[in-house]
C-alpha cells in the first residue's frame, strides 16, 4: 500500500506524538485508506509520587486534531472532518496479546480486499473471529458492584 500526502501527514503525526505526550510510547502503527491502526504505550511512574499520565482519548484526540490541521491546510479546507468521531481501543494485557496484535496490524494492508472499513469489500475478514479467540480478562466486582480487571 502505497501512501498518499494524506497519510504521509498522519504518519508524521503519529511519529511526534511522543513530543506531546511524555507518558507515551508509539509501538506499532499502520495507515490504511480510510483508517489507521496502532499501539500507545502508556507509560505509568512507580513510587511515592507517580508519573502524570494523559487519558488515551486525549492523546487519540490529538493525533486527529493535529493531523487534520495539517491536511485541511494541504487541501485548502479548513474545518472540514477528516477522520470518523471515535475509535476503537483495547488494552493489551501480557506479550501474547502484543504479538498478536503486532502480527494484525503488520499484515493489515494485505487483508484490505476485506476489510470491513474497505466499501468494495470482496469478502469477509475473519477479524472478529481473531479478535474473540484472545482470553477475556476476569473480572472482580469490588464493594461497590464495579468491575476490575484481575
Amino acid at each position: 500500500m502505497q501512501l498518499n500526502e494524506y497519510g504521509d501527514i498522519v504518519v508524521d503525526c503519529w511519529l511526534d506524538l511522543p513530543k506531546h505526550y511524555s507518558n507515551i510510547e508509539s509501538d506499532y502503527y499502520v495507515i490504511m485508506p480510510n483508517h489507521m491502526h496502532g499501539i500507545i504505550t502508556i507509560l505509568v511512574g512507580a513510587g511515592l509520587k507517580p508519573a502524570p499520565t494523559r487519558p488515551l482519548s486525549e492523546i487519540v484526540r490529538g493525533l486527529k486534531t493535529f493531523s487534520s490541521r495539517a491536511i485541511n491546510t494541504l487541501r485548502g479546507a479548513p474545518g472540514k472532518p477528516v477522520w470518523q468521531r471515535n475509535y476503537y481501543e483495547r488494552i493489551i494485557r501480557n506479550e501474547e496479546s502484543l504479538n498478536r496484535i503486532r502480527e494484525y496490524i503488520a499484515t493489515n494492508p494485505w487483508r484490505w480486499d476485506l476489510d470491513r472499513e474497505n466499501p468494495q469489500a470482496k469478502g469477509k475478514d475473519d477479524f472478529d473471529r481473531w479478535l474473540a479467540a484472545f482470553p477475556k480478562p476476569k473480572m472482580r466486582i469490588d464493594q461497590n458492584g464495579r468491575g476490575n480487571p484481575e
